[in-house]
């Protein structure tokens, strides 16, 4: 354990050490507090969920969020840099399955009508335009509905899930600090806390994804972590992630955290029509404990943009952990419809792994409109993460609308496909493939 996070050490000083000596005409010359020191956003902040690349924090770029209708209407704060802001994620599905439409994620339960999210989010964002001075923020998210299944860390009021499989719940997923050093590399933002996992192309906010439903990969790999991680600007193209953590979707105070790595780069081309963000996104032990998951993982994401109407993003990962048991992380709850398979799973002796590749595809119809080609693959070869060894495919296509800035729908249709011989994953271990079609509606506030 300790060589491996030595070794950590060691790369991300080398790569700092390369950088600093790096021509500093290569850096956007600008004045203090007037534009970002970062290359201008690839893609339009509408209609897509995000105008900049893989969702990684930009050091040296404006990430105050606009003043949305609550904050404007109560006349709060509106002079600051002090955020609060929320939305609402109501959605219906019609599926070929009867009880569960898992290993989906956040379209669980099929032929019905559900509320996915609804989230609150207090931001105060630091300034890291600027360079003269120390600057603070921080983030809190708590979100309510059924996509709390996903992002609840043991000892963060996880007994709503890992005891009772509750259908609602609520989950405080993000809760972190920020300080910025302007004199440390070319700015570097601390983040201590709880945070999402770097680096996927989707995200748990309803608000921040291409399409409603996740592939296969997103569903199964890890979604939050708590801890520390720093990132470091290095000239204009290039940023560097360095962090420890206490393992996947648990926190440090829980009988199974064990102390993880965190060693993440991200570059974007000089044009900035291309982004590769990747890295070691968690290596420790790797030992599954106290029924729940450990998981190691190395996963690297790339976005290019063919012209100002197609873009895509591909994301591939490894993921491996050791003693496991078949499904993962133990949910003890009662038996659900939408899940049965509670209670702990079969031993898997040695190591358990993973390899996910997911695929999206943007065509941009108008101002307001897009269409979202996505293609994924899972393979679970000892069943570690869905309970069935087998690899799976998914497939969809959706269409997403903005009747304004607040307000937008997201339609889509999928096919799912598990492959291995005599295994049938879907509703609830009796069917091997799926159809869905779904929508949601997104209302921020």
């Amino acid at each position: 354990m300790k060589k491996q996070l030595l070794t950590i050490v060691a790369l991300a000083t080398i790569v700092l050490n390369v950088h600093a000596q790096q021509d500093s005409a290569k850096v956007i010359k600008v004045k203090k507090d007037t534009v970002a020191r970062s290359l201008a956003s690839p893609l339009p902040s509408l209609p897509f969920p995000t105008s900049d690349w893989d969702g990684a924090p930009l050091v040296g770029a404006d990430a105050t969020a606009p003043i949305y209708p609550m904050q404007k209407a109560l006349g709060l704060f509106t002079k600051s840099r002090f955020r609060f802001y929320g939305w609402i994620d109501p959605a219906a599905n019609l599926s070929t399955s009867k009880n569960s439409n898992a290993p989906t994620s956040y379209d669980l339960i099929p032929n019905n009508v559900v509320l996915d999210q609804v989230g609150l989010k207090f931001d105060l964002q630091p300034n890291t335009v600027q360079t003269d001075h120390v600057s603070f923020g921080f983030l809190s998210t708590t979100i309510f509905g059924t996509d709390y299944r996903y992002t609840t860390g043991k000892g963060y009021f996880s007994n709503q899930l890992l005891a009772n499989n509750q259908k609602y719940g609520f989950d405080p997923a993000e809760i972190y600090g920020l300080i910025y050093f302007p004199k440390i590399a070319d700015g570097m933002l601390l983040k201590v806390g709880r945070f999402i996992s770097p680096a996927d192309i989707e995200a748990q906010w309803a608000t921040d994804n291409y399409l409603y439903s996740h592939s296969l990969m997103f569903t199964v790999d890890p979604y939050t972590f708590t801890g520390v991680q720093a990132t470091f600007k290095l000239g204009s193209y290039w940023q560097l992630e360095v962090g420890l953590h206490g393992g996947n979707d648990m926190a440090p105070w829980s009988h199974s955290a064990q102390l993880n790595g965190l060693l993440m780069a991200r570059w974007v081309s000089h044009d900035n029509d291309d982004s590769i963000y990747g890295g070691i996104n968690s290596l420790g032990n790797g030992d599954y404990t106290q029924q729940h998951d450990d998981l190691q993982m190395v996963v690297a994401t790339w976005g290019h943009k063919f012209n100002e109407t197609f873009h895509m993003m591909t994301e591939a990962y490894y993921m491996w952990q050791f003693h496991a048991l078949t499904g993962g992380t133990v949910i003890n709850g009662p038996a659900q419809p939408f899940l049965t398979g509670v209670g702990p799973g079969v031993p898997i002796p040695g190591r358990e792994n993973a390899i996910g590749a997911v695929n999206y595809f943007q065509i941009l119809v108008s101002k307001k409109d897009y269409i979202s080609i996505r293609n994924d693959a899972l393979d679970d070869p000892q069943a570690g993460r869905t309970g069935y060894a087998t690899w799976y495919s998914s497939h969809t296509i959706g269409f997403v609308h903005y009747f304004n800035d607040y307000i937008r729908i997201r339609p889509e249709i999928r096919y799912e496909r598990a492959y291995a011989d005599g295994v049938t994953p879907y509703d609830n271990g009796t069917k091997k493939d799926q159809y869905t079609a779904a929508m949601d509606l997104i209302v921020r506030f």
